[in-house]
């Protein structure tokens, strides 16, 4: 059997709706051999996912994506086969979890603001255990039908400079990418088109994540088209780093987005399971 990564995607330990049980059966069913596991700046899934993946022959690479702050700006790093017991890193999550929480408590107070109530205890009744995340919210505006997506959710309240939009300061890019490496693990830039940056701030910032000590590029995303993935490994090949392609699965109720359905890395661009010890 040919082997099949998929390195991005998330479980009910932040904002999929699948648990770590179900969502290792789901990528085994779908024909994934090796699946991380990278919720929201939490790990809390991974301990459960490992026995479902050593129950049915899969390989779990341990995953965290962690939210950081760059030049005032907001990116995603996935770190890919890290020590999820390493003490700075669990620490650092701990305060990135307090931080989620007081984001999620001005979210709710604006919402509150626009004639939208009750947001905040039904958000955390539905995140549980779970790491709170925007999309949460996007949810409890579908389900009290103030918008008829997701995404309308986003586009009318949740997104940069809309109504319940709360500008949050996570952690430094370079600190979390220390956090990864000092893990023993492995640091990549999750959808780096998504941030909706120029070429010149892109540039800007895959420089200063190399300098970090980054290592890796998401290369291939749930949602890349073939422009996307080339244009993304030029950049995998210009700044030496290794490309990743993941998912980002959230759901099963995304018809578009599914474990393991994804294009393989252009030619030219390292694989980043290549780090893998």
């Amino acid at each position: 059997m040919p082997e099949t990564y998929d390195l991005h995607c998330h479980s009910t330990a932040s904002d999929g709706s699948l648990t770590p049980d179900a969502l290792l059966r789901r990528a085994n069913e779908k024909g994934v051999t090796s699946l991380a596991l990278t919720d929201h700046d939490t790990t809390a899934g991974l301990a459960g996912a490992k026995q479902t993946a050593d129950a049915i022959g899969i390989d779990l690479i341990p995953g965290i994506e962690i939210s950081t702050t760059w030049n005032n700006k907001c990116f995603h790093i996935i770190g890919l086969n890290i020590d999820a017991s390493y003490l700075p890193l669990v620490e650092g999550l701990r305060e990135l979890r307090s931080t989620r929480t007081r984001r999620a408590e001005k979210i709710a107070a604006k919402l509150e603001k626009a004639g939208i109530g009750n947001a905040l205890p039904t958000v955390l009744q539905q995140a549980g255990q779970g790491m709170i995340t925007r999309t949460h919210f996007a949810s409890f505006l579908l389900r009290e039908n103030h918008v008829s997506t997701m995404q309308e959710a986003f586009d009318r309240y949740l997104g940069k400079g809309k109504p319940a939009f709360a500008a949050t300061t996570w952690v430094d890019l370079a600190q979390a990418v220390d956090w990864i490496n000092e893990s023993g693990g492995v640091a990549v830039i999750a959808h780096p088109l998504r941030y909706k940056l120029t070429a010149s701030w892109l540039k800007r910032f895959f420089k200063a994540f190399r300098e970090a000590g980054g290592q890796g590029i998401e290369v291939v995303c749930g949602r890349s088209n073939a422009d996307e993935i080339h244009l993304t490994g030029n950049y995998a090949r210009q700044y030496e780093l290794y490309g990743s392609v993941g998912s980002d699965f959230h759901t099963p109720e995304n018809p578009w987005i599914e474990l393991g359905r994804l294009a393989p890395l252009p030619k030219g661009v390292r694989p980043v399971w290549q780090l893998f010890s």
